[in-house]
């Protein structure tokens, strides 16, 4: 079932994400958090929150012997992809025991 949540999570999200890049770029996508307090709060919360991701990512992987730096690049460049990419990929450190 966490399965097939996430594998609609990311067809839904990789679909958003094209039509945005698409319609407005790259830098378009980034460009409206930077002219207002409320929009820079929400780009400084997801900022927050794929950092503490990424933390737990390399832990996590650490702990199940995998490297974790190529998870860790993708969620740098791809922001929420590489989360994603990495929980339906790989069970986490504790079940992979």
């Amino acid at each position: 079932m966490k399965r097939v949540v996430l594998i609609m999570v990311l067809v839904a999200f990789t679909a958003l994400t094209g039509v945005a890049v698409w319609h407005h770029g790259y830098w378009g996508i980034l460009e409206p958090h930077f002219k207002s307090f409320g929009a820079a709060q929400v780009f400084v919360d997801l900022l927050i929150a794929l950092t503490l991701f990424m933390v737990w990512m390399w832990r996590d992987a650490k702990k199940a012997g995998r490297n974790p730096v190529p998870w860790l690049v993708l969620t740098l460049l791809a922001g929420s992809f590489g989360p994603l990419i990495y929980l339906l990929v790989y069970k986490s450190g504790k079940e992979a025991s």
